[in-house]
């Protein structure tokens, strides 16, 4: 599958089959994850993969909100990726910020590999979905963050139990503007 089909195709998918992932095709999606630009190529992102049920319970157990489908899709997954980062990297220097992001940059970083990670998790024939509204500190109790990591992000990985239909994206007419916003 091309770049374009991947990017046209994905889609956030909550329901998985309980066919494992096998060792070769995680490794060819979180070579992807590596691969990502990074501010100053900090390279800040960490991934934890978790294959432990009971982790992966507890990790659910973090849900800020009843019903969080993205979580309860963790729990149909074979496996459940944790994107951390490295604090006071991206965006830093001598661990004072450069801009006025306030050291943020780390977000932007682990957005990027996290774009390639599900873009190749698409291309192979595989299901995500970024996992929102749970609380960082609590996942990184659980996982043993050391100090100055930070947990971003959360997607299950795995086959599709499911085919979301395609929902309509806005024309790059109602996107786009030159040289000024609000500008045709």
């Amino acid at each position: 599958m091309d770049i374009m089909e991947a990017i046209s195709s994905r889609r956030s998918i909550r329901a998985y089959k309980n066919t494992p992932v096998d060792d070769k095709t995680l490794s060819t999606v979180l070579e992807a994850a590596r691969m990502a630009p990074s501010w100053g190529n900090s390279q800040t992102w960490r991934f934890v993969i978790v294959k432990d049920e009971g982790i992966r319970d507890k990790l659910i157990e973090t849900a800020l909100r009843v019903g969080n489908r993205g979580f309860e899709a963790c729990r149909q997954a074979p496996i459940t990726i944790v994107a951390c980062a490295e604090t006071n990297r991206a965006g830093c220097r001598d661990g004072q910020p450069l801009t006025d992001k306030e050291g943020y940059w780390f977000m932007f970083d682990v957005a990027l590999a996290m774009q390639n990670l599900v873009l190749a998790a698409a291309s192979l024939g595989l299901g995500t979905v970024y996992v929102g509204a749970f609380d960082a500190r609590k996942v990184g109790e659980i996982l043993g963050l050391p100090d100055g990591f930070r947990v971003v992000a959360v997607t299950p990985l795995g086959y599709p139990d499911e085919q979301p239909e395609v929902r309509p994206r806005k024309e790059l007419s109602e996107i786009i503007f030159y040289d000024r916003f609000g500008h045709k």
